[in-house]
């Protein structure tokens, strides 16, 4: 892999930039595979990457019925935070925001990580001192978490509106926080997979599974039938319908999120803030829109699109928040496919079919957990047991009751 360089860009400005080498190669599907991964997004490619860099494993094959970042991990909202509440999953996401922070330089491509902070805001007595309780709680797992006053919120965001509807009393910040490229962190990771000779095959979809004695053999594609010795699972908002293909259930509901975007303006908001009670987060993006997110819809669905009553909600919560927004224009709307489990915490590691393993469940916090479930995913299906900051994640947690309610670090409503 050609590092990139301001040598590399120079040179090329000088030839009109027609020189540039493919950023990923184009493969063919080969027969057989030691190991295939099912979804091109963030997590399948991150997964094929450790798997490679790590552990050594080569003969990879990234499949996806699509084209590579093109569901969730292209729609979403950016936001990389690690402020959990319980142990398993402070540890697990604070370990992906420091791979977050090392990112660019590993992969030597720009991720456009900015840690400008993540600030939740308080609305009532009894939220604040929730938000209290959490903020302890994430200190005492090591994640740095800080509690603010109305006044050190107002100097750090001029344009809050603190005597909304419902006022500002107080809230709490994780400054290592913060948002990154979505498209750049897919780019990069295929970039670098590539580079040690994965194949990743867009517009490949999986229509079944070759089970032989409980055991999986291999794939049938729309590009025909492959084997495989692993099989990993790795497909967002599709997780149930494709455990469905293999013979077993998962207890996940698949809802829509939905986000939209403004018209760039200059930067005037300088970190994400966010509020559950008036329900609705926003940031400013590198380009200058403000992003705008807030709950999934309330029914379940596949539909990547947004509608019109959300998107009515959620702009009239920023401007309750933030007025001087009021004469901006929404530039675009969209949904992604997220799959919601009972705790809110993802399903990571085996299945009950053997050698077949699954990363699904991610709810709201798939973009955020992409280093880490990647890395921890890797050493899943290169050891075939489950790396210590997921062993607790596993499917099996639902049959013993061994559930980490993470509902209220979720960060909306669901």
């Amino acid at each position: 892999m050609k590092g990139y360089s301001v040598f590399s860009l120079v040179r090329n400005a000088f030839s009109g930039h027609r020189h540039w080498n493919p950023v990923w190669r184009t493969p063919k599907l080969r027969k057989s595979y030691d190991i295939v991964i099912i979804g091109a997004g963030g997590h399948g490619l991150a997964t094929a990457y450790y798997l490679a860099s790590k552990h050594g494993i080569r003969n990879i094959a990234v499949l996806d019925k699509g084209l590579i970042g093109g569901g969730n991990t292209g729609r979403n909202t950016q936001v990389t935070r690690s402020n959990y509440f319980w142990p398993q999953s402070a540890a697990f996401f604070d370990h992906s925001l420091k791979l977050y922070e090392n990112l660019s330089r590993d992969l030597n491509f720009n991720v456009m990580l900015s840690q400008r902070g993540v600030l939740t805001l308080a609305h009532s007595h009894h939220e604040l001192e929730s938000l209290r309780q959490r903020a302890n709680a994430i200190q005492i797992n090591g994640v740095d978490s800080e509690v603010m006053t109305p006044a050190e919120i107002k100097k750090l965001v001029p344009l809050l509106n603190m005597s909304a509807r419902h006022p500002v009393l107080g809230g709490f910040i994780q400054r290592r926080a913060g948002i990154s490229r979505h498209d750049a962190v897919a780019w990069a990771y295929a970039r670098a997979a590539d580079a040690y000779g994965v194949d990743i095959i867009q517009q490949c979809e999986v229509e079944g599974f070759d089970i032989n004695d409980g055991r999986i053999a291999g794939l049938q594609t729309t590009q025909g039938k492959i084997s495989a010795d692993k099989v990993s699972i790795a497909v967002a908002g599709h997780t149930s319908i494709m455990t469905a293909k293999a013979g077993f259930r998962v207890p996940v509901t698949s809802m829509a999120l939905q986000a939209m975007v403004s018209e760039p303006i200059k930067p005037c908001l300088d970190t994400m803030v966010a509020s559950s009670a008036i329900h609705m987060y926003a940031s400013q993006s590198d380009r200058g829109e403000i992003v705008l997110g807030a709950g999934a819809d309330v029914y379940t669905s596949y539909a990547q699109r947004g509608g019109i009553p959300l998107l009515e909600e959620n702009v009239s919560a920023l401007l309750e928040l933030l007025p001087a927004f009021s004469r901006l224009k929404l530039n675009r709307q969209w949904a992604g496919i997220v799959d919601i489990t009972p705790d809110t915490t993802p399903i990571m590691g085996k299945t009950p079919v053997k050698n077949l393993y699954i990363s699904g469940g991610w709810g709201t916090g798939g973009y955020k957990a992409i280093p880490a479930g990647g890395d921890t995913m890797a050493y899943t299906i290169a050891n075939d047991n489950a790396h210590p900051l997921i062993e607790d994640f596993g499917l099996e947690r639902f049959e013993i009751g061994a559930l980490i309610d993470e509902g209220s670090s979720s960060g909306v409503a669901h």
